[in-house]
């Protein structure tokens, strides 16, 4: 395991030490883990964005896509605990 050091603030050192404490933490695991899920937010947006690039590229090319008022009725039914059919993809005129 690699040895890295950190240069904190005074103030952010001691937010630390007082949140670690609370959650039952050293701050060492406390730090590690605020770097774990950072990293982990940031590789997921990412992948979320190319998705989303892929989608709009497969999009141009075929036209295929899903009505917006179609997924927002669904989106809404579902989180209500309405069963709708999903939505179906359709082709732009």
């Amino acid at each position: 395991m690699a040895t890295t050091s950190l240069k904190l603030p005074d103030a952010l050192k001691e937010r630390v030490v007082k949140l670690a404490e609370l959650a039952g933490k050293t701050p060492h695991a406390f730090m590690v883990e605020a770097i774990a899920t950072e990293t982990e937010r940031i590789e997921e947006d990412r992948a979320f964005m190319a998705r989303a690039i892929e989608a709009k590229k497969h999009y141009d090319e075929t036209g295929i896509g899903y009505d917006v008022d179609e997924v927002h009725a669904f989106l809404r039914a579902k989180i209500q605990g309405i069963a709708l059919p999903e939505p179906k993809p359709v082709k732009r005129s």
